[in-house]
């Protein structure tokens, strides 16, 4: 056998068992200092876990002490040792970062099931109850439980918290089918899942014409939407009622704002993100994310991101469809207005950054729905293969998401302490403010083009990116605080093939846990015959209109004209399974969509959408489609002659779940998602952002 066959064989077993091993391997939860989980050759000793443990002997060994410390007995002493070890048990890190905060006791299983439950299940879930009626009289000191006492930690836990409903309201959390909390146990996802039923398909109704590429809903609660184009465009509409039979109407000659003279706007360039600040209503502040080019607008100016502190030389670079080195910019702006009646107005540059090529900008803001602060996701900078690696490179913003303190002005020794690029602070628990290797506005790294991410609006901490593949695949990330998504060095599920990049930096660094994503499809899935896709994130849908979609993760992809969704299934588990969703345009839209599709027909074809650009969201939770078509949106299926058992209220929508930080996948996230493959749909026009 010749060599190369020798090599041949070889690569195709590596692939073989990665791919084993990432079947039949579970995702893992980051650990509570936010590092993967340890693999032990041996048990841990006091703790009993083996394998991968969040704990090693040392802080195993301590843990002993502590117990030995509390000098506890009876059956207290049992429930007292499973609390203190959960802290090594990897799945039970989320539970002492619910709310996205530190906790120092996980979240209790509390009584709050089914009624269908057995008085015997119920026992065996209410561990707070057990805890409680059990441990009343143990001294909080050397306890996790000290730090809540509030005197330093001197009394009993009846002492401090008086009744077993104050305790649970304090440590206990929700232990129905549909949640993950401690119960005396090692932590697992083994319950059910208490999701919608299968959608049959997504009913559309047209509602505007025209082209966009954001849609925000006004803070202000009401049916109003902020909507922009890519040339720089912003305007205020007012949506229609569902079923109302009406239009979208925008008043193109009254725009909100229009900052065409300032936005570059050209194919991956332009105006690619609004986002207002969590108290508008207040103080009128909102933010811009776009391009700009600096030949023809002097106030584009700003430090370029190909620079010596990541070993690149813009000299050293080649132009870009016509434009040299950081002659486009990012800018994120912040313009004040009191509503409709004032003309908003400039006040601050918050970050502007040239960019070394004319593409993979991300670009979108977003407003964490928690914690209030800016998050920005940004490209890599373009060209294939990141040839620079800036996506790994720890002292470069690109190819990361972003995460910034817009509510306080830096002050001088903030400027040069951190070389920040702009106005703006660094929260104080972003995950790299003690590394002084890594700039510190990172809260993820390791994304290609980060195209369309958002906070689910029931479970603020799922936190979901798309991001655009190169080669082969289209991935959905869950976005976790401190996370490295793979780039370049992974794409998708399996590693990206370097030799496609020739000018591969010579600095780059391997990385050794990756964060895969939880879904994911290839290019010849959606087009066999050219292979070209681009994913195009969007939400988790919460709209009480289509009761079967609820819960599941709509995404596109830019070309295909489809939708996909995914389910997490069991819930809390971190694990989706992802199928493409059948379209139909109502044939009583508004608008026609230009179809010749019969809505009673179930073999009807999707309609004509061209390119999906983007995801939209209104204050009733309601999905809309931003096509280079038109608006389209979500509405009960029963008018595309679609079945959901739910829409007659035949049963009822799953409840509201808890929310609860979820599982980060490692390097081992199993490899479980496919698509299945379709054709390529009518495109029609010519596209911008060709990702």
């Amino acid at each position: 056998m010749k060599m190369s066959s020798l090599c041949s064989v070889a690569v195709l077993l590596s692939c073989l068992v990665l791919l084993f091993l990432a079947k039949e391997s579970l995702s893992h939860p980051l650990c509570n200092d936010l590092t993967a989980p340890l693999t032990l050759k041996q048990p841990l000793s006091f703790c009993q876990f083996n394998g991968s443990v969040c704990c090693n002997s040392h802080e195993d060994l301590k843990l002993q002490k502590q117990f030995k410390a509390v000098n506890v007995s009876g059956s207290c002493s049992s429930h007292l040792k499973s609390l203190l070890c959960s802290k090594c048990d990897p799945f039970a890190a989320e539970l002492f970062r619910a709310e996205l905060e530190s906790r120092q006791v996980p979240v209790l299983c509390n009584s709050t099931v089914s009624s269908h439950k057995s008085t015997q299940s119920l026992a065996d879930i209410d561990f707070c109850t057990r805890f409680w009626s059990e441990c009343q009289n143990l001294s909080v000191t050397n306890t996790p439980f000290a730090s809540q006492s509030g005197d330093g930690g001197n009394s009993t836990i009846y002492e401090i918290w008086k009744s077993r409903n104050d305790f649970c309201k304090t440590f206990g959390g929700s232990s129905d089918e549909s949640s993950v909390c401690f119960n005396g146990q090692a932590v697992s996802f083994n319950i059910s899942k208490a999701t919608s039923p299968s959608p049959s398909g997504i009913c559309l109704e047209k509602l505007a014409n025209g082209s966009f590429l954001n849609m925000e809903p006004h803070p202000d609660g009401s049916n109003r939407v902020f909507l922009s184009d890519q040339a720089g465009m912003i305007y205020l509409a007012t949506v229609p009622s569902q079923g109302s039979r009406e239009v979208l109407t925008i008043d193109e000659t009254n725009l909100f704002l229009d900052l065409t003279e300032e936005v570059h706007f050209d194919a991956e360039l332009g105006l690619l993100g609004i986002a207002f600040h969590p108290d508008f209503l207040r103080n009128g502040r909102f933010f811009v994310s776009f391009n700009c080019d600096r030949v023809k607008w002097p106030e584009c100016s700003g430090k370029c991101a190909c620079n010596s502190d990541v070993d690149c030389d813009p000299s050293k670079l080649d132009s870009d469809d016509g434009a040299t080195p950081c002659q486009y910019h990012s800018v994120i702006s912040e313009f004040f207005t009191n509503g409709t009646y004032v003309k908003p107005v400039e006040v601050r540059r918050i970050l502007t950054m040239g960019l070394p090529f004319a593409s993979h900008h991300g670009g979108q803001i977003l407003f964490g729905p928690k914690d209030g602060y800016l998050y920005f996701m940004m490209g890599d900078g373009g060209s294939k293969g990141d040839p620079h690696n800036f996506a790994q490179n720890k002292r470069s913003l690109l190819g990361k998401i972003m995460r910034l303190d817009v509510n306080n002005v830096p002050d001088a020794k903030a400027m040069s302490q951190f070389q920040l690029w702009g106005n703006y602070t660094i929260p104080k628990d972003n995950p790299f403010t003690q590394d002084k290797n890594m700039l510190p506005e990172i809260w993820a790294m390791g994304v290609r083009n980060p195209w369309r991410c958002s906070f689910d609006s029931e479970r603020p901490s799922y936190f979901i990116c798309a991001d655009v593949g190169e080669d082969k695949y289209e991935e959905v990330d869950m976005i976790t605080k401190g996370g490295n998504y793979g780039w370049h060095y992974y794409e998708g599920p399996l590693p990206f093939n370097l030799s496609t990049s020739s000018k591969t930096s010579k600095n780059s660094t391997k990385i050794t846990n990756p964060i895969f994503p939880v879904m994911w499809y290839k290019h010849s899935d959606v087009n066999q015959k050219e292979g070209s896709a681009s994913i195009t994130g969007g939400y988790f849908y919460r709209s009480s209109t289509d009761p079967c979609l609820y819960g599941t993760y709509l995404f596109a992809d830019l070309y295909a004209g489809v939708i996909w969704g995914g389910a997490e299934t069991p819930l809390g588990s971190g694990n989706f399974t992802s199928s493409r969703i059948p379209l139909r345009c109502t044939s009583d839209s508004p608008i026609s969509c230009s179809s010749d599709t019969d809505s009673s027909s179930s073999s009807s074809s999707s309609p004509p959408l061209g390119f999906i650009f983007s995801f939209g969201q209104d204050n009733n939770k309601d999905i809309y489609l931003l096509a280079s078509s038109g608006l389209y949106r979500i509405v009960r299926p029963s008018r595309c002659n679609f079945h959901c058992s739910l829409e007659n209220g035949t049963s009822l929508v799953p409840s509201r779940q808890p929310d609860r930080s979820p599982p980060s996948p490692s390097s081992s996230q199993r490899l479980h998602n496919s698509v299945s493959t379709l054709p390529m749909s009518q495109l029609g026009t010519s596209s911008l952002l060709v990702r």
